[in-house]
């Protein structure tokens, strides 16, 4: 009989340092610390924790948000460097798999990042929010393909997504197809009101039962002097209450543990992941209940970059034609209709 395999999870409900993106950092550690002597293995924080949400976004119009968003710059994370340096540390030390939500600095653009560390310190994946949401388009650019994937870390197969990305069923479905055992859902929290709170609960219920998989949820919260801080205007601050709803989620779609919507805190539950494989006996989305023949996902995960340099130290000149190792990617990449392989054919006999 196989080894009962049991990890232990916590889901941190927290509040960003809105001043000091390292004060932020300061709190994640600590949480990491507690998390380590509460026994757990496997800690979950809120989406793009460090340095914080931005909130100012969803409450101010775009052309007043100009100074917070280039503060947010100031203080966003570059990965690699310190910020994943000093949690790497932590997580190789107490042994712990960490999903972090960061605003990560790439040059001249912020990208709503999800980073999950294993327990030995090593960055397995780092992946980018595939597309902001409503005002969030105005702070972040989009992510790519490369990141829907699951990892394998010490506590299992991890895969991850923020917020509405789990309204995307094919995103979440790509994550369900490279056997996630464990999902780390990431929400901003104190947002909406009891609303966004009640559409969580469904959301991540929902992905559990489909996927066969335990969901750890973590959402933010802030307090009232910070709400008052980013929204002065009384008529607004509504706008920054509620939606909180940090779970741990078993593959029948049942809590662990009551849910935390209010105040900051961190839930600690069992996760038994024989449930994995009960789940998945009545119920399999990617296989025995699946029809590929019919119903499948084409998923173009290739990193997304905006220069590609040739191979070639010659200087192509202007409209010159592609070469056949570009030919070849061609008909890699297709989706093996006919018009495209005879135009890429063409191609290669005129240069015959």
């Amino acid at each position: 009989m196989a080894e009962k395999r049991i990890v232990r999870a916590a889901a941190v409900q927290i509040a960003p340092d809105l001043d000091d993106g390292a004060k932020t950092l300061e709190r994640v550690l600590n949480a990491l610390n507690e998390a380590a002597d509460k026994g757990a293995g496997f800690v979950v924080f809120p989406e793009t924790l460090v340095p914080w949400y931005p909130y100012f976004s969803f409450v101010a119009p775009p052309v007043l948000t100009g100074a917070e968003h280039l503060r947010l710059y100031e203080h966003s994370v570059v990965v690699p460097g310190p910020v994943t340096e000093a949690v790497a540390s932590v997580a190789r030390r107490r042994g712990l798999v960490v999903v972090l939500g960061v605003n990560e600095r790439d040059y001249g653009s912020l990208y709503n990042a999800q980073l999950i560390f294993d327990a030995d310190g090593s960055l397995k994946l780092k992946r980018r929010k595939i597309t902001p949401t409503y005002h969030e388009r105005m702070i972040w650019g989009q992510g790519d393909g490369s990141g829907l994937r699951a990892v394998d870390t010490a506590v299992g197969r991890v895969g991850a997504l923020a917020c509405w990305e789990h309204y995307n069923p094919l995103a979440r479905y790509s994550l369900m197809a490279d056997h996630e055992e464990i999902h780390a859902a990431q929400f901003p929290g104190s947002m909406v009101g009891q609303i966004f709170a009640d559409q969580m609960e469904v959301t991540i219920r929902h992905h559990a039962l489909e996927s066969g998989c335990f969901v750890v949820n973590a959402t933010g919260w802030l307090t009232e002097e910070q709400i008052a801080r980013i929204a002065p205007n009384e008529a607004m601050q509504k706008a920054l209450r509620g939606g909180c709803n940090t779970a741990i989620v078993t593959p029948e779609g049942a809590h662990l543990v009551p849910p935390l919507t209010e105040g900051e805190g961190m839930l600690v539950a069992d996760m038994d992941m024989a449930l994995v494989l009960k789940r998945k006996r009545m119920m399999d989305s990617i296989g025995h209940y699946a029809r590929p023949e019919l119903l499948s996902l084409k998923l173009d995960d290739r990193p997304q970059v905006p220069l590609r340099r040739a191979a070639s130290t010659q200087t192509p000149f202007e409209g010159s034609a592609p070469d056949e190792a570009d030919d070849q990617a061609s008909l890699d990449h297709s989706d093996g209709t006919a018009d495209q392989r005879v135009a890429v054919l063409r191609g290669q006999a005129r240069r015959a």
